[in-house]
């Protein structure tokens, strides 16, 4: 393949792509590892501005700190970026091994995140993903067992934390790109990861994929081929998932996008329970369960009583259900008690904060009394201004409909040991005033009144 093709197929591939962003995007930041892929794609950038004077680009490298050469390569990317006079910024991140993730996927969440942090909010991240790389994504998904979604590899547009990255490269092989840099003596850096075969991905690359193309003529071009089919038939799939969770949310009875009732989702077939179930997830960018995990999500959600609490870990997360809908629920630290409070604004250890409003609530607090603001007491009891009756903070916000994990994060208002206020639903019938104070979290004020 000529240079001056390779050119094309990139600029037909970002001035397509480009047009599809709304708004429209004209900053392009290069993902700069150094390597040969990388290095190809800032000098198509570089030619990219020339082209279209309105179009800015920038390169980010992230140093993963996984390689004792990591310096080298941060000074070589930078003597690159100087010469095309692009500017650059270098990351510096810590890759961890997590359950249930391999090196190479931390240091690819790693890597995003460096990405999205250091680059404009309306930046395009270029990425040298190419058509090799993408054969050994399909087949490495395919080891997994993976389902439509999974084989359908990597889209040349996608999206992630409300980010856009564009992979121009996917219908050009490294071949290709290899020939491109030593037409062009473009030089670049050598990964001595990349030939490590105990890694899954440099095995196929090595080992797997070259047989593959020398037994089957345009092996890398049919599976290609057939992943963009994948893509189509996934698209299609997706637009009937949002059309599903569109209808779910409308059968909510809870507030907010991370609630499916279980009344809709037994409507389903299976098929669509799991395809729903999943695009919920996604849509919060959890980790897609396992095959057992996610039927024992239904099994739970659809078959078991009404009132049977459920408890599903997802990572940081976990699937529970509240009054037939299920939830998402975030992993959260307690919260502190706060005393001693001399102040009409109070910081919260959870970093939210209440203030203090003048109008219908609680008497005012008296010189010899001490403020204080408490969680997780949910055993005290409180008699709640139009309410018969007595009974335990727990009591009151289960009546409230207030979810299990919600409780124990409420701030509790006391004045010295005497609960005034539970902040957001009732107030203490001893205390109440028409002309008082109440306690509020910023937010909520906040979104009362947009």
């Amino acid at each position: 393949m000529k240079a001056s093709k390779i050119y094309k197929i990139f600029s037909n591939v970002v001035f397509k792509k480009l047009k599809t962003i709304k708004p429209h995007s004209n900053s392009l930041t290069v993902a700069l590892s150094g390597g040969v892929d990388s290095v190809v794609l800032l000098h198509l950038a570089n030619t990219f501005q020339k082209d279209n004077p309105d179009i800015s680009v920038s390169a980010i490298h992230v140093d993963h700190g996984l390689s004792n050469n990591a310096k080298d390569w941060q000074l070589f990317c930078a003597q690159v970026c100087e010469k095309l006079n692009i500017p650059l910024k270098i990351a510096q991140v810590e890759v961890k091994k997590k359950t249930r993730q391999s090196l190479e996927a931390v240091a690819r969440e790693q890597r995003y995140l460096a990405l999205f942090e250091l680059s404009d909010a309306s930046s395009v991240i270029l990425l040298g993903q190419h058509q090799d790389d993408q054969v050994e994504t399909f087949l490495l998904q395919l080891k997994r067992g993976s389902g439509l979604a999974g084989l359908s590899a990597m889209a040349s547009l996608s999206t992630q934390q409300g980010r856009y990255l564009l992979r121009p490269l996917l219908n050009i092989s490294r071949a290709q790109i290899e020939s491109f840099a030593t037409d062009f003596a473009i030089k670049h850096i050598n990964d001595e990861s990349n030939d490590d075969k105990s890694f899954d991905r440099n095995y196929l690359r090595h080992d797997i994929v070259p047989q593959l193309n020398e037994r089957f003529r345009g092996f890398n071009s049919c599976v290609s081929r057939s992943v963009e089919l994948l893509q189509q038939q996934q698209s299609l799939i997706d637009e009937i998932s949002q059309s599903d969770l569109e209808q779910a949310y409308y059968a909510s009875q809870a507030k907010g996008d991370n609630a499916l009732p279980v009344c809709f989702l037994s409507s389903l077939s299976f098929a669509r329970q799991a395809n729903l179930v999943r695009f919920w997830l996604g849509k919060h960018n959890l980790l897609m369960p396992s095959k057992v995990i996610l039927e024992q999500i239904l099994n739970q959600a659809v078959n078991a009583k009404i009132d049977a609490k459920i408890n599903i870990v997802l990572g940081n997360h976990s699937i529970q259900r509240f009054r037939n809908e299920l939830y998402i629920v975030a992993e959260c630290e307690p919260t502190l008690d706060v005393y001693d409070c001399d102040s009409d604004t109070i910081l919260l250890g959870n970093g939210n904060s209440l203030a203090k409003y003048q109008g219908k609530g609680i008497r005012d607090i008296k010189p010899d009394e001490k403020l204080s603001v408490r969680f997780s007491n949910l055993k005290v009891r409180i008699k709640p201004s139009n309410k018969p009756g007595s009974n335990t903070v727990k009591h009151w916000l289960k009546d409230a409909k207030v979810p299990p994990w919600q409780r124990a994060v409420v701030p509790q208002i006391y004045y010295n040991d005497v609960l005034v206020q539970v902040v957001g639903y009732f107030i203490n019938d001893d205390y109440a005033q028409e002309q008082g104070v109440f306690w509020q979290l910023k937010e909520d004020i906040l979104n009362e009144n947009k």
